[in-house]
């Protein structure tokens, strides 16, 4: 995956200001595919939240995730002894990402095979088509300690907008990172949500909802901002 990019002040000051985009527009692609061939800095196309624990906290910082069941137990517990999957499976990241993140890998391709790739062209034809449909968000979520790999299909998600509102993902799959190590498996769900349709505008901050396959009371809630990528 890539790494997080430390954009210079000077950067910062030119670039466009940051919001998930439902719907490809000219200039924000012509910026995504300029990034992608070097003309630019490369936008900044998804945000990856760290849940691995890092001296009693999660590396994405405190209060980024919290017990909405259960009580304080389950994420002290989890910050406690991140490796022990006896009471459930651990989320060790959360990425999001939209249209904007899978044109930057197309336009990516386009110059590995030395082609030009237009804007106009990148938002028609196969390559609009290739893409995610409009309005639609993508959450991956990378897991550890799955007591099987069936489990996947035991996690519960929903988006929660600012108001209360719960929207259930569109659809949802699975990346073909998956593998057992230590007895247990890890690899990464992908769920697909349309956030508008849930009151969710591309400026606002939300609430991913998890509960593990595990069978017991723990829920958690993770702090969203859409403000933060393209």
């Amino acid at each position: 995956m890539r790494k997080f990019l430390f954009l210079s002040l000077t950067a910062l000051l030119s670039a466009p200001a940051f919001a998930w985009v439902p719907k490809l527009d000219e200039a924000t692609a012509k910026t995504v595919i300029d990034g992608a061939y070097g003309r630019r800095d490369v936008a900044t196309t998804y945000q990856t939240l760290d849940l691995n624990v890092k001296d009693g906290k999660f590396a994405a910082g405190d209060g980024i995730l919290r017990a909405i069941d259960g009580g304080d137990a389950c994420v002290a517990g989890w910050l406690a002894a991140p490796t022990d999957y006896s009471k459930g499976s651990r989320l060790s990241s959360i990425t999001l990402s939209g249209q904007a993140d899978q044109l930057y890998f197309q336009a990516q391709d386009a110059r590995d095979n030395f082609k030009n790739l237009s804007a106009a062209d990148a938002l028609s034809g196969d390559y609009a088509a290739k893409r995610l449909p409009d309005g639609e968000l993508r959450v991956d979520i990378g897991v550890r300690g799955l007591p099987s790999e069936k489990a996947r299909d035991a996690y519960t998600v929903r988006l929660k907008s600012a108001d209360g509102k719960m929207l259930a993902p569109s659809r949802k799959s699975f990346v073909s990172d998956w593998k057992q190590e230590g007895g247990t498996w890890q690899g990464t769900l992908v769920y697909y949500f349309r956030p508008q349709d849930g009151g969710v505008g591309p400026n606002d901050k939300a609430e991913l909802l998890v509960r593990t396959e595990a069978d017991t009371s723990c829920a958690y809630s993770v702090a969203l901002d859409l403000s933060k990528f393209q």
